[in-house]
């Protein structure tokens, strides 16, 4: 029997280090965020935000961080799904391939391009059809939904190519058409890939800061209508970082920064599980 070699020692060490900086972020913004609880009392979930008068409520922040990603996940998944859905069997060959290459270079783009161009281009349309002043959580919400499907369109991309590659003897032999194939064999049986996929997009959604800064309106106010302008709370710590660090808005960045910490550490999980499990 084969002896089983050890990894050598700079891996372990890497492992080790990585593994114990990764601990040391998760306790330190976790004591943080207990921390920041205790001294801002009970008003921080409230509905109020008005640090001169000691009331530092963050529940609309985290009203407008969900809708918004929530929103914005359900109009990019649709969209990538459609992608997926052309790249492999609803379009034309070379028209797939170059959406493909399309969709990968997307990916790589950085967030501050969407959110500027949107500035110049899509909050004065928004402005003249709608009123308003353009920046609010529709604007937002139609970026970000640009920004995750990248991701979400290139990650079914990937688990619907294998699967189809897996199938395409037993197709042809039955006769199926890639349309069919596609919509009665492959996609079922990529299930997991495409529900682990919307938790990346959602994910990406709920940490990302630009788009909300840039697009949202940054007012502390519940979503009440897609005109609403909102701040999320990736939103609320990149603007007191830059302008009020150490005043009487500081410890709401501790409870904020836990809250987004806890919900990216919940859908890592949930897509651990799910792409652990057994096909559909």
């Amino acid at each position: 029997m084969n002896k089983i070699s050890r990894p050598p020692a700079w891996l372990t060490a890497s492992v080790l280090y990585v593994s114990t900086l990764l601990a040391s972020v998760f306790v330190f913004i976790t004591v943080c965020a207990v921390s920041g609880l205790m001294n801002s009392g009970p008003t921080l979930f409230s509905s109020v935000w008005a640090p001169e008068g000691g009331q530092f409520g963050i529940l609309p922040m985290i009203a407008a961080t969900a809708a918004l990603s929530l929103s914005a996940l359900a109009l990019g998944w649709c969209i990538s799904l459609g992608c997926v859905c052309f790249i492999h069997g609803c379009g034309e060959k070379r028209t797939a391939s170059l959406l493909l290459s399309l969709l990968r270079s997307m990916a790589a783009m950085p967030t501050v391009v969407y959110g500027f161009a949107s500035v110049f281009l899509l909050v004065p349309l928004v402005r003249d059809a709608l009123g308003g002043s353009g920046f609010c959580i529709f604007s937002a919400v139609l970026v970000l939904s640009l920004l995750i499907t990248p991701t979400m369109a290139v990650s079914m991309e990937g688990a619907v190519a294998q699967t189809k590659e897996e199938c395409r003897i037993t197709a042809a032999s039955l006769g199926l058409s890639d349309e069919q194939n596609l919509i009665f064999v492959v996609l079922p049986a990529c299930g997991r890939w495409l529900r682990a996929s919307a938790l990346l997009g959602f994910g990406r959604a709920a940490g990302d800061t630009m788009i909300p800064v840039m697009l949202a309106g940054n007012a502390v106010q519940y979503p009440l209508s897609p005109l609403s302008a909102v701040r999320t709370l990736t939103a609320h710590i990149g603007l007191v970082l830059s302008s009020d660090v150490g005043g009487t808005a500081y410890y709401s960045l501790f409870v904020a920064g836990g809250i987004l910490l806890f919900l990216s550490a919940g859908a890592n999980l949930i897509f651990r599980f799910i792409c652990g499990g057994k096909d559909d």
